[in-house]
């Protein structure tokens, strides 16, 4: 965490709340301890008020000046040695700056409170040491309560995170089963199945079961959040079987998938996602064929498609925007989408799971 990020969490506001009131328990109880041992005797309550706000003021000038040192210092060593993994290089290394930071504000701090009104000769290098003394355990302490703060606030983020995550994932979730049993999809398969059944009797039979492989690759993956390439390739062939049983000579498609990429993994139904934009948005006639080129290129999936877009309808493009949010719940890489020369083609990152590469369940 950077020093910016945790300035924003510890706000002026809230900093100044904290230090006023550590300020002033410990003047409180330096004052009254110095009473009752003799130390330094107090006359009377206006001599007490005296002393507590001439000692809350100049300990809320050092309260600030350790702080930010202090604040610098946290975030350092959150880069250098993060407490999860370097507790033991952390703590005394931390320690003895934490020390020494309080012991430079202390020095500076008593030598302003002596010019001011000056100490006896003999009283000097013992306030020198005691207020040297008392700053360090105060700032071990202030320290303690920033990183107890921080860590506070970052655990609370953190789940905060976690939840809007998890309610982007079941969105993300439903708008894909929401796409992949559409009711347009749906109708036109019927349609098809039912002048299959009077024309083909065999090749309904085909086109059946074709499309229960379909619907059950949609249920065996919906809740998963990676499948290989051989079964996205698996479940690309039986809904183009579908797709050229409507569209016949008017759809045409070619695969060329480097062998090794095969069990290398992607986000489940995104090869669906791509083959139906392509069909949705594009003319798709004998006149205007529609040709679909499914390849690999250096570890991508690319599905590449000439552009004959169709004059009615709008897309939203909700589909490549949850397939972007897809990939980024598994991986830092992400799809590209580009029309170049009249052809529109889209690059799906594969991801090789030996190699140890992010997969986020």
């Amino acid at each position: 965490m950077s020093f910016k990020q945790i300035h924003s969490f510890l706000s002026f506001t809230n900093l100044l709340k904290l230090l006023v009131g550590l300020a002033i328990g410990v003047q409180v109880i330096i004052i009254l301890f110095n009473h009752m041992s003799g130390y330094y005797v107090l006359s009377s309550y206006a001599h007490l008020f005296s002393r507590l706000l001439r000692g809350t003021l100049l300990s809320l000038i050092a309260a600030f000046l350790i702080s930010y040192p202090d604040l610098f210092l946290i975030q350092y060593m959150n880069r250098i040695a993060p407490w999860g993994t370097h507790i033991l290089k952390r703590i005394p290394v931390q320690l003895g700056f934490t020390v020494l930071i309080a012991a430079l504000i202390a020095v500076l701090i008593t030598a302003f409170a002596n010019w001011i009104q000056a100490y006896t000769d003999d009283d000097i290098a013992s306030v020198f040491i005691t207020n040297i003394l008392i700053y360090a355990v105060v700032n071990i302490i202030v320290v303690a309560i920033f990183e107890a703060w921080i860590f506070f606030i970052e655990s609370d983020r953190a789940k905060q995170k976690a939840d809007l995550l998890q309610q982007e994932l079941s969105q993300i979730k439903f708008e894909v089963l929401k796409s992949q049993i559409n009711p347009h999809f749906l109708f036109n398969s019927l349609n098809v199945l039912s002048g299959l059944i009077k024309k083909d009797t065999s090749k309904a039979e085909q086109f059946i079961d074709e499309f229960s492989q379909i619907y059950r690759y949609v249920l065996e993956t919906i809740e998963q959040p990676v499948t290989t390439l051989s079964k996205e390739l698996e479940f690309m062939r039986s809904y183009l079987f579908l797709q050229q049983i409507r569209y016949g000579e008017s759809l045409t498609f070619s695969v060329n998938i480097s062998a090794y990429l095969l069990p290398w993994i992607l986000p489940p139904l995104s090869l669906q996602v791509l083959l139906e934009n392509a069909i949705k948005h594009n003319i798709v006639n004998e006149s205007k064929p529609l040709k679909i080129e499914i390849l690999s290129e250096n570890n991508f999936l690319v599905v590449r498609n000439n552009i004959q877009p169709k004059i009615s309808g709008n897309s939203t493009g909700l589909g490549l925007k949850n397939l972007v949010k897809r990939y980024a719940l598994i991986s830092n890489l992400e799809p590209t989408f580009t029309v170049v020369n009249n052809q529109y083609t889209a690059k799906l990152p594969l991801i090789n799971t030996e190699n140890n590469e992010r997969i986020d369940n």
